[in-house]
């Protein structure tokens, strides 16, 4: 088995979108209609753009028990999901004079460094270094 489409909930995929290219540096790999306003749409890292692809799924908008469950985890302020990065502190730095917001700054937890933000779409992102 392999992991080739990982999906996270969004309320407005155009927003998420934008986030995602212009402040993550992802780029689009798909984007077929749908129906309903909806878009298959889905990224990928510029490093690996062969690899898993992240669909921005329309879900909280279509499915209620997505967006309890979405509203869930952003309130109890826990990551939807996880990238890994090089170098925690030099991302942090670089999405905050982007503007991105920050829930949790870098720190060390055992051998990973991490930090936490805010995806402007209803969701934590947790991004991790391993030392």
């Amino acid at each position: 088995m392999k992991i080739k489409l990982v999906s996270i909930p969004v309320g407005d995929q155009e927003k998420a979108l934008e986030f995602y290219t212009s402040k993550l540096n992802f780029i689009k790999k798909i984007d077929i209609p749908v129906g309903g306003g909806n878009r298959w749409l889905t990224l990928v890292s510029k490093e690996e753009q062969d690899g898993p692809q992240l669909l921005l799924e329309p879900a909280p908008k279509d499915f209620e028990p997505s967006k309890v469950y979405q509203k869930a985890l952003f309130d109890a302020g826990l990551p939807y999901t996880q990238f890994d990065v090089e170098d925690v502190q030099s991302e942090y730095e670089r999405l905050v004079k982007l503007g991105v917001e920050f829930s949790v700054k870098p720190i060390e937890m055992g051998t990973a460094k991490l930090a936490v933000f805010n995806d402007t779409c209803g969701n934590y992102i947790q991004i991790v270094e391993v030392l």
